[in-house]
């Protein structure tokens, strides 16, 4: 399990690049002004800084959602499930029922209860993010 914890800190690029295209999207405008007012740094980065990006933060939460719910490669690759199952996914055990042991109903039964448990996480993250991502109310 440490390992695939560690192999899934590389997909943390996709989101940084994101955070910083949303960085550079900022005005400067609006520091130039918070400057004036006496802003220090710190009021920036929580008054224009934070409320600016977390659009990007809501997208990068949604799917880092989704994209937890479907772990397949490293699992397939570095344990097959593990010993007694220990690191075995819904991805990898749809993989299983359906390709290895040719249950496709049952593969087709997992992967309906994923996508809904995947819409049901997204759909509560839509719903609690209202007080703080200003274009979901």
């Amino acid at each position: 399990m440490p390992a695939l914890i560690l192999m899934s800190l590389w997909q943390a690029g996709g989101g940084t690049i994101l955070l910083l295209a949303g960085m550079n999207g900022i005005p400067k405008e609006l520091y130039e002004a918070a400057e004036i007012d006496g802003a220090s740094g710190r009021r920036q980065f929580w008054s224009v800084t934070f409320p600016q990006l977390t659009p990007v933060i809501f997208f990068n939460l949604i799917m880092g959602i989704i994209g937890s719910f479907q772990v397949f490669a490293q699992v397939f690759i570095l344990t097959g499930g593990g010993p007694d199952n220990a690191s075995q996914m819904a991805v990898p055990m749809l993989f299983d029922e359906a390709f290895r042991f040719y249950h496709m109903g049952y593969g087709s039964a997992i992967a309906w209860i994923l996508f809904v448990v995947i819409m049901a996480f997204t759909a509560l993250a839509f719903a609690t993010s209202g007080r703080w991502v200003g274009w979901c109310t």
